[in-house]
């Protein structure tokens, strides 16, 4: 018999994809153009200094892209087979537990682990300006590496643990947060009210793979090597055990568990605290359901909404945090550009993924062609899932839309600076219509992509992803023809920015829009017809 014969039949089957190849292409080409820009930027700066740069930015984008790889890719991996019933199969043969746990590790994650290895080339380059040594660029991207498999470990580790798509999403953050963030927290809780030693302080980062990217820098490493190795290894072994939990577990997790009244277990305490208990869930369907049926399809989960105060609530505190912190005045640029970039970030991107989420769903377990067979209308849909989306989202963003307009208003007074209130507005006027945008190309991915991920990064790429893209080239090319770049008005700047959102907007959320008012039910059925 093979040794992992999942792995050797996966990695068979992914090597014929082309995303495969076409995935690498991006990667690699978003590096180059992201260190064009750095260097366009930097431009009258030693080489030094722009070899540093440049490899520290991309080393910081490629740590990001590692830790969000996992949530998007292996999250719901081994949560899926067993809503379509299918990893109990699996369990029937000779295979083992870590025979399907690599070859779905192997399978979900080749791509993305494609897709660093093709950065590191371009990472590389710095090393012939300076300002980098060899030692600094292999401990770079042994943390890339890492981070990347403990991303991965964690996701599939969550999944193990879950059934739900959501569930398994909410339980990756959770886990890794805990992982990787509880440490440090408890760290800066000792360091303001405890007389502690810094040094024992320093050992609650060691599984935080940030600081371990913090202590590869040479500076850093030179005062720490010890600790650096010692959070490598310790992110190294969290990663194995994960993957042996996972392997013990899924040979264990696929049956089905009787649906009974008892609430002592922490799966039924988490539904009862998402759902309700009866008298609540029955209360709140009725009152959805003499809506419209699709809202509450869409919008069950009573507590989406408080997910997304809470967020904005940390972001707040972020701010309350760096104010006390570094002594910012509340209308200092800087900061403020920082919030609101964070803000309006986060809810449009939100958005974008629930307005596909569901319809994805639907489309992936089959249950889209049933309900497309009884008399709710294609208009009942979408006006369900209009109102499960104004449900969760309205609130919070007419709030920081406003709040954000004030600001701007305040800030931008003749006395202290215009471009302020220019940029507020600018800025108010982008996230609505991003979001309309959003709204209608994710609920049309959500119709035709292959699962709710992929649906997911479609919308975002597109909409939000794509102008950022073409901002940064233009921005490039203009810097590269310029004899002064300093003589160029921030006005151009913020009118391209603005401009190019529009126009993405445009070009893709008034054709999604069309979509799936005309052609809803072909995009639905799709997948069976090929046509769209």
């Amino acid at each position: 018999m093979t040794f992992l014969p999942i792995v050797d039949r996966e990695l068979r089957v992914t090597a014929r994809r082309h995303a495969t190849y076409s995935l690498r292409l991006l990667a690699a080409l978003g590096a180059v153009v992201t260190s064009v820009f750095i260097y366009g930027v930097q431009l009258p700066a030693p080489p030094r200094y722009l070899g540093h740069q440049i490899f520290w930015g991309l080393a910081v984008l490629a740590f990001i892209y590692g830790v969000i790889s996992g949530r998007r890719a292996t999250a719901d991996c081994l949560s899926s087979e067993k809503r379509e019933g299918t990893l109990g199969l699996l369990f029937l043969t000779d295979l083992k537990g870590y025979d399907v746990v690599l070859g779905k590790l192997a399978a979900n994650s080749l791509n993305g682990f494609y897709a660093l290895l093709a950065i590191f080339p371009v990472l590389a380059l710095p090393l012939l300006m300076g300002g980098i040594a060899s030692g600094e660029f292999w401990r770079v991207v042994l943390v890339l590496v890492l981070t990347f498999l403990f991303s991965q470990a964690v996701a599939i580790f969550a999944s193990v643990l879950s059934r739900d798509a959501r569930q398994a999403m909410g339980t990756n953050f959770l886990l890794f947060l805990l992982l990787a963030a509880a440490g440090p927290l408890c760290a800066a809780g000792m360091a303001a009210f405890l007389s502690t030693n810094p040094r024992v302080i320093s050992g609650f980062f060691l599984s935080c793979p940030a600081y371990t990217l913090y202590l590869a820098e040479a500076t850093h490493y030179a005062l720490s090597s010890t600790r650096f190795w010692w959070s490598a290894a310790i992110i190294l072994g969290l990663t194995c055990l994960l993957v042996a939990l996972t392997s013990l577990l899924a040979p264990h997790s696929w049956r089905d568990k009787p649906l009974n009244s008892g609430r002592s277990d922490w799966r039924g305490l988490w539904h009862q605290w998402l759902y309700g208990n009866d008298a609540k869930r029955r209360a709140f369907r009725k009152r959805l359901l003499d809506v419209n049926a699709f809202y509450w399809l869409a919008a069950r989960v009573r507590l989406k909404p408080f997910g997304v105060w809470l967020l904005i609530a940390f972001i707040a505190g972020w701010w309350v945090f760096m104010r006390m912190k570094f002594a910012f005045n509340w209308d200092d640029w800087s900061l403020m550009f920082t919030t609101a970039l964070m803000l309006n970030t986060v809810l449009k991107a939100w958005p974008g993924i629930e307005a596909g989420q569901t319809l994805a769903e639907e489309q992936k377990m089959g249950t889209l062609e049933l309900l497309l067979s009884t008399p709710l209308r294609v208009r009942d849909i979408l006006v369900g899932q209009l109102l499960a989306l104004r449900r969760q989202f309205f609130l919070p963003v007419a709030v920081v839309m406003g709040v954000e307009f004030i600001v701007g208003l305040s800030a931008g007074r003749p006395s202290v600076d215009s471009k302020i209130l220019m940029c507020a507005s600018f800025n108010v006027i982008m996230l609505f219509v991003d979001l309309v945008a959003l709204i209608g190309v994710g609920m049309a991915s959500g119709l035709t992509a292959r699962s709710p991920t992929h649906a997911s990064v479609s919308t975002i790429s597109r909409v939000l992803v794509l102008p950022w893209v073409a901002y940064f080239a233009i921005t490039i090319a203009v810097l590269s023809a310029s004899g002064a770049p300093n003589e160029i008005s921030w006005r151009f700047y913020l009118y391209l920015w603005f401009g190019l959102g529009l126009l993405a907007d445009v070009a893709f959320g008034l054709p999604a829009w069309v979509r799936i008012q005309t052609r809803f039910r072909r995009l639905a059925l799709k997948r069976f017809t090929g046509a769209a």
